[in-house]
């Protein structure tokens, strides 16, 4: 076998060949990526322009939409040019890129859930003093620790992978994945795996941490509280937790396609299922949110009505 640390690039074989339907894929791809860049653009210019939304809840919201903007992103315009193209090939500074940016999503999106599962825990359970104990200083705190955190994890692991030899450029894959491109290494990989077990479990245990515990107390909440306060906790904590087991679920799949043989799954469904979080979760998360968080809702139709009911310029 001959070793190459330099290779140029990468082929990606899980693309199969649909012939004049690539065109048809193609519309469809562009029109999934437009409708979520307008979905979480729209919400995020709603939070922004208005200050009544300038709140630690609508902070964090406005860092989880703008991490779906940023992974989809990571992945659409990548995906749009490979579904024309005939040779899947991907240049290995762009593939490490999209590691990056595919990963540091995920990161980015695990850790604010569990950040804004405890923002939910002190506005229910702690309602009193959730004003002093969650300021806008300290979720703008909490939110840059997220993305510096994301990064440097991120920097790192690209750095590890970097330094290998590789023996071949094969990718069983429809876009670069860390753990693939580690395993076409001829050199020892040892630093690798460890570093790899050890950023997984704290990119997930750590996490579940707080969410467990924040749901558990509003749990004892809701069953010693009035019916108000189960109102208040299902219509603020649902749109959460959909978000957070649709995550889970995507990114779950994932993780076991990548590292097991998937081979008596349908080939269509294994390509569902390996773009699953990078596609349902920036949709469902903003819909979520838009629909059944009341301040955001009646402040859109708000803007709407506003903008409806101006009059036009003569000319």
């Amino acid at each position: 076998m001959t070793v190459n640390s330099s290779l140029s690039y990468f082929v990606l074989t899980a693309y199969i060949h649909v012939g004049s339907l690539k065109f048809l894929c193609f519309v469809v791809t562009a029109l999934v990526y437009v409708g979520i860049v307008l979905v979480n653009t729209s919400l995020i210019v709603v939070i922004c322009m208005n200050r009544s939304l300038h709140e630690p809840m609508y902070m964090f919201l406005l860092s989880l939409f703008v991490n779906e903007l940023y992974g989809s992103t990571g992945l659409f315009p990548f995906l749009l040019v490979q579904i024309l193209s005939d040779l899947h090939t991907v240049p290995a500074p762009l593939c490490l890129l999209q590691i990056f940016c595919i990963y540091m999503y995920g990161n980015v999106e695990v850790c604010n859930l569990a950040v804004m599962s405890y923002d939910r825990y002190l506005a229910i359970c702690d309602p009193l003093h959730y004003k002093s104990r969650m300021t806008s200083q300290k979720a703008a705190v909490l939110i840059s620790g997220v993305w510096f955190y994301s990064v440097l994890k991120l920097l790192i692991t690209l750095s590890l992978n970097v330094r290998l030899s590789r023996c071949g450029n094969v990718v069983n894959s429809l876009y670069c994945q860390n753990y693939l491109i580690v395993k076409l290494a001829c050199s020892d990989t040892r630093l690798n795996n460890i570093y790899g077990i050890f950023g997984t479990v704290v990119t997930v245990i750590v996490p579940l941490i707080p969410i467990l515990f924040s749901y558990l107390r509003i749990l004892q909440v809701c069953f010693s509280g009035d019916k108000q306060t189960r109102q208040k906790a299902v219509s603020t904590c649902s749109p959460h937790i959909v978000s957070l087991l649709n995550f889970s679920f995507g990114s779950c799949f994932q993780i076991f396609q990548s590292r097991f043989s998937q081979n008596k799954l349908p080939v269509l469904l294994q390509i569902v299922l390996s773009l699953y979080f990078l596609i349902i979760q920036p949709l469902l998360s903003p819909v979520m949110y838009g629909m059944q968080m009341s301040s955001i809702r009646n402040t859109y139709k708000r803007e709407n009505t506003t903008t409806a009911g101006k009059p036009r310029a003569k000319i």
